[in-house]
């Protein structure tokens, strides 16, 4: 049976090919530049994989491994709810989607923080635009799915003992 620390860096492991896969397949093989909420979902995955890391090496007991669950489901939640609005937007027809907006530097550089991140989370035309897909799914829907699996296993450790993981 898989330890807790070993499962934290499984986990880390996972953000680390998420964000590989994003800066060197499709940023730079692909040529794909990220939109605003892109690049906010990726902030997330970096967020989850530093608490993971920090688990991994902490290797937690008993309600260390609830307070990093409910860390772990605070951010993946946040992750999968960008990550959901982000396939909304891409399912929208063409004459609803929103408007091309600024780019996320001038966003930043001219609105506090609390409006800009506002403006990014309305999303944009750019954010609408599907330009790859694997089995039907796009980024965003992928992305979602890897959200989700963090946000059950975050709940799994926050509620304690559970078939399958072994005891706190």
């Amino acid at each position: 049976m898989l330890k807790f620390r070993t499962l934290y860096a499984l986990g880390f492991m996972m953000c680390v090919v998420m964000i590989g896969t994003a800066l060197f397949y499709f940023q730079r093989f692909l040529g794909l530049e990220p939109c605003p909420l892109c690049i906010l979902q990726r902030v997330v995955v970096i967020s989850l994989g530093t608490v993971l890391l920090v688990a991994a090496i902490h290797g937690p007991s008993g309600w260390g491994n609830r307070i990093y669950g409910g860390l772990i489901t605070l951010i993946a939640g946040s992750g999968a709810a960008i990550a959901g609005r982000h396939v909304w937007l891409q399912s929208l027809p063409a004459d609803q989607v929103p408007e091309c907006g600024p780019t996320l530097d001038y966003i930043l550089e001219t609105f506090p923080l609390s409006k800009a991140l506002q403006l990014v989370l309305h999303g944009s035309g750019e954010c609408a635009k599907v330009e790859w897909q694997f089995l039907g799914l796009s980024i965003p829907g992928w992305t979602l799915i890897a959200f989700s699996g963090f946000i059950l296993f975050g709940l799994m450790l926050l509620l304690g003992r559970r078939r399958g993981l072994p005891a706190p």
